[in-house]
């Protein structure tokens, strides 16, 4: 085996930097969970300060804020030894309402990472693993990271992209967010909307208590609604808007959730489909995003799939073309790409 020196160099130091973000990513958590971001956004502070602002202790937190500045989370001043926050990094870590929150990111691949023993197992026997079978931080954690791009871009470019979908949700329309998770997208669109009526659905009853106790928090509880439910089999008809996020792909049989998404619609409906941002080829996802979902995908996604009836497993980045094929072959005849962002399509689907 001929081995170049430096090659093998390159290589290496592209580990040290995976394995420094996979450890820093319990120290994320951490700083969310107590508090220490949004307390150091406040003011510069040494390791004691930032502990008595935050009840903690200061040896534990001094060896954290060692851990933020050396994987350039925080700031560090060797003249006054006191640490702070950039206002990006205050934005991206302690600002919950911002679009470029992170720290759910990291709870959610903690989360997923719980699992890899018995992702091992499926490997070898080819069988699946059910969402609802990983730990609670994966379903938490991501409603906290996929919420903030949610809020950004739903209400604001989402809908409005759609056709004639926004006009119909303002003068009061009849609305299902299938595998609505914990809830985030459909609240939303209830803030958003106060005429319409929305239900969500999702097979995992746990998340739906969450997204219920959410929804009374955030005031809606009076026209939102969640029922346990499969896609294949949510009920009611003659519904205006159906919406799924992120999670067709995760389905065991999506053509059939294509379909019975079909015959709930009124016939002229509109289907929003929300998935990962891919590219039809793989070559062409060989990137810092497709590396991300290719990961959570290989952990969640395709799993999860397999788990169910069917388990077609398109996988985190199955892009435009295959997911044209598998609303198509649920029947439906229009189908386009309404707009995009770096990490999500959102494609439109018509009777």
């Amino acid at each position: 085996m001929a081995i170049d020196a430096q090659k093998l160099d390159a290589f290496m130091g592209k580990f040290v930097g995976d394995l420094g973000a996979a450890m820093h990513a319990g120290t994320v958590v951490l700083g969310e969970k107590l508090g220490l971001y949004k307390a150091l956004a406040q003011a510069p502070m040494t390791a004691a300060e930032l502990a008595a602002a935050t009840s903690t202790d200061a040896r534990y937190v001094a060896e954290w804020l060692a851990a933020q500045a050396a994987s350039g989370y925080a700031q560090y001043d060797a003249v006054t030894q006191k640490f702070s926050l950039s206002e990006e990094q205050a934005f991206a870590l302690a600002t919950e309402g911002s679009p470029a929150y992170v720290p759910g990111a990291f709870q959610l691949t903690l989360g997923a990472q719980r699992s890899t023993d018995k992702i091992a197992q499926v490997f070898r026997t080819g069988l699946g693993f059910g969402w609802h079978q990983h730990h609670d931080w994966l379903f938490l954690g991501t409603e906290k990271f996929f919420r903030p791009g949610y809020a950004a871009n739903l209400v604001a470019s989402w809908i409005p992209a759609l056709d004639g979908v926004q006009a119909k949700l303002t003068s009061g329309a009849k609305v299902a967010d299938v595998g609505c998770g914990l809830g985030a997208s459909t609240i939303l669109m209830a803030q958003a909307y106060p005429e319409s009526e929305f239900t969500g659905f999702d097979y995992h009853a746990a998340s739906l208590e969450w997204a219920r106790e959410a929804a009374q928090s955030a005031g809606v509880a009076d026209r939102v609604r969640f029922e346990v439910a499969a896609a294949k089999e949510f009920p009611g008809q003659h519904y205006d808007f159906i919406a799924m996020f992120d999670c067709l792909h995760d389905m065991g049989d999506p053509v059939g959730a294509s379909a019975h998404v079909l015959q709930a619609l009124k016939p002229d409906g509109s289907w929003m489909i929300v998935e990962p941002f891919a590219n039809d080829k793989l070559e062409d996802n060989l990137n810092p995003v497709g590396r991300v979902f290719y990961s959570a995908s290989t952990l969640i996604c395709t799993p999860a799939s397999r788990s169910q009836e069917g388990g077609r497993a398109l996988g985190a980045q199955a892009g435009e073309a295959k997911l044209r094929e598998v609303v198509q072959a649920g029947g439906f005849t229009g189908f386009r790409r309404a707009t995009q962002t770096p990490f999500n399509l959102i494609l439109e689907a018509r009777p």
